[in-house]
């Protein structure tokens, strides 16, 4: 019976901690960034697209194809960074807590 109490106590603490992680998230704005920093893409925490810069030079109407190229590419790069500090902060919220290897949250 000790236990389980310890565990409800441990998936309340989780609770919190994920509400928060939650919370930075949603203020989170990583860059991505493609042909040497002429396209950058800003995303949040839940991966939404916030901005866009495109350099002048590109601006021209013989490079569109490679605009757009440029465009997806940075998305994909601030995409991955977003990503991979939802994985970082997971990580710490669920540290010392018992799961099982391959389980995933949240839910």
């Amino acid at each position: 019976m000790k236990d389980i109490m310890g565990m409800m106590k441990a998936a309340s603490e989780m609770k919190g901690k994920m509400e928060a992680m939650q919370a930075e998230l949603a203020e989170l704005v990583v860059e991505g960034r493609a042909g040497a920093g002429m396209v950058v893409v800003s995303l949040n925490g839940k991966g939404e697209m916030q901005g866009v810069k495109i350099d002048p030079s590109l601006f021209k109407d013989d490079d569109v194809e490679v605009l757009e190229d440029l465009i997806v590419a940075a998305h994909n790069d601030a995409k991955g960074k977003a990503e991979a500090e939802m994985q970082r902060k997971m990580a710490e919220v669920t540290s010392g807590l018992p799961l099982p290897p391959g389980m995933k949250l949240p839910f």
